[in-house]
């Protein structure tokens, strides 16, 4: 996987530039302590995953993240805890608490490897694909993502609601999913569900309505606007 890191502060990059050469996975093609430079270089160079820094003078790795339409996967890397949450409402892969030692940066890593493998088999991220492979313990089980009606987070489990009144559950957790699914057919609503947008029969600004299913929309997630637009 080519990665890039963008921290303000050098020797946080030495510590992502020493881990990551230990990692045979991942490519480290460059390092930023600017995020507008980090930003440019986005624009031009296909970049898998991103080691972000959150506290950073200019712009916050979050408002940073959230301003780049089409975004590879993202570690955060931050000596600040309280930032976790909205992290993983960003979709997050991980988030390394600094200082964080090789063993869990590599934990990290490998989540995002498996991520990668995931979204390269069943074509990823923003392409039009016609089918997702699901894990399910050792197994790849294949779902056509025009037979996906939600998808609901339900404890240590992650559960596919399917046409026909079936289901599919999985230990992949909801953030998992929603980096294999293209985002013009997927919307996610609730930190706990993420819809089929074309499977929606009515909504307003609390709930979305498919078949009986009442589902709904989280106070962080501007779920109206995206789609009234």
């Amino acid at each position: 996987m080519i990665a890039i890191a963008i921290d303000d502060e050098p020797i946080a990059l030495d510590v992502v530039k020493s881990h990551a050469a230990k990692v045979p996975f991942i490519e480290l093609k460059e390092t930023f302590t600017n995020a507008f430079d980090a930003l440019t270089y986005l624009q031009k160079n296909k970049t898998d995953l991103l080691f972000l820094d959150i506290k950073m003078p200019d712009i916050s790795g979050i408002d940073f993240l959230s301003s780049i339409a089409n975004p590879p996967m993202v570690i955060f890397t931050t000596a600040y805890s309280e930032h976790a949450v909205k992290s993983f409402e960003l979709d997050a892969v991980d988030y390394l608490l600094k200082p964080f030692s090789l063993p869990r940066f590599l934990k990290a890593c490998n989540k995002a490897h498996e991520l990668y493998i995931l979204r390269s088999k069943s074509g990823g991220g923003e392409e039009e694909t016609a089918a997702i492979f699901i894990k399910d313990g050792y197994e790849q089980i294949k779902v056509k993502l025009n037979e996906i009606l939600f998808i609901e987070a339900a404890g240590n489990y992650t559960k596919i609601y399917l046409q026909g009144n079936s289901s599919l559950s999985t230990r992949m957790t909801i953030t998992d999913m929603l980096l294999m699914l293209p985002a013009k057919k997927f919307i996610r609503t609730h930190r706990a569900f993420i819809v089929a947008r074309d499977k929606i029969s009515r909504f307003d600004r609390a709930q979305i309505n498919i078949n009986e299913h009442s589902i709904p929309i989280g106070a962080t997630y501007d779920v109206f606007r995206a789609l009234s637009s």
